[in-house]
């Protein structure tokens, strides 16, 4: 699932992929929030706030919020230069390799804040979250082909309608069950994205309150072992197809 293939990905594939990258989004997602109050991935509602700062003339509040907007928007195009670089080498493992990175940081920023929290860093945490959240939306993005957005609930929603619509009319007009599998098996996939989120959340906020920034340092290092475990399958694989 978080293995670049030569064929067409299948929607099995995707949505262990969902499991994995959305449900993990949403954990960071809560547990930024509990202890900042901000949620690092929240794009829609940080650009809405923008125009409550403006008309409030809080300039230190609306360039904070357009500084955690363009940390996203740097995490995704950095995600994409590294993607493009990889698979212009043909490294299978490259979208692995830059979640076992984006394991390893939140794990030391969540060390740092464990052992030096002060309410003083917590705006440079947070951009360096907002920051890990792009990447980790534009590398299930990209991996998906664009069927798996970790972080973008909203995207999801919209998507997850009109699968459900393509659906319901290729029922009504009686398209070939082909056709009609087709957008079921989307569906299923933009379903699995959204309650994965929503679940990852709810764990996240009980997980944080519960543990502080402990349960965010297991949150990296498990993103880390998950991504390593599929570099060393892989690695594996194909030393026994070169054999």
């Amino acid at each position: 699932m978080l293995i670049k293939k030569k064929k067409a990905r299948s929607h099995t594939e995707d949505r262990y992929l969902a499991l994995v990258l959305a449900t993990t989004a949403g954990v960071l997602n809560a547990m930024a929030f509990g202890a900042f109050g901000f949620f690092p991935s929240h794009m829609t509602g940080n650009a809405s706030q923008i125009s409550t700062e403006v008309s409030g003339a809080d300039w230190q509040g609306l360039l904070y919020l357009a500084t955690l907007i363009l940390a996203f928007i740097v995490g995704s195009m950095t995600a994409r230069f590294v993607v493009i670089g990889g698979l212009k080498k043909k490294l299978r493992t490259i979208f692995c390799l830059i979640l076992m990175v984006e394991g390893v940081i939140l794990t030391l920023a969540s060390v740092f804040e464990t052992l030096l929290f002060s309410s003083k860093n917590n705006g440079e945490i947070l951009m360096l979250l907002g920051f890990l959240m792009g990447v980790h939306n534009s590398t299930s993005t990209q991996l998906s082909n664009g069927r798996v957005r970790s972080t973008h609930v909203t995207g999801t929603l919209t998507d997850a309608g009109i699968a459900l619509g393509s659906f319901i009319s290729a029922i009504i007009s009686h398209a070939p069950y082909a056709e009609r599998r087709l957008h079921q098996k989307l569906l299923h996939t933009h379903l699995t994205t959204i309650f994965s989120f929503l679940t990852g959340c709810i764990a996240g906020y009980l997980l944080f309150n519960a543990y502080g920034f402990n349960a965010m340092i297991v949150l990296g290092m498990t993103l880390f072992v998950i991504a390593l475990y599929f570099t060393v399958v892989t690695m594996r694989s194909a030393a026994r197809v070169t054999g």
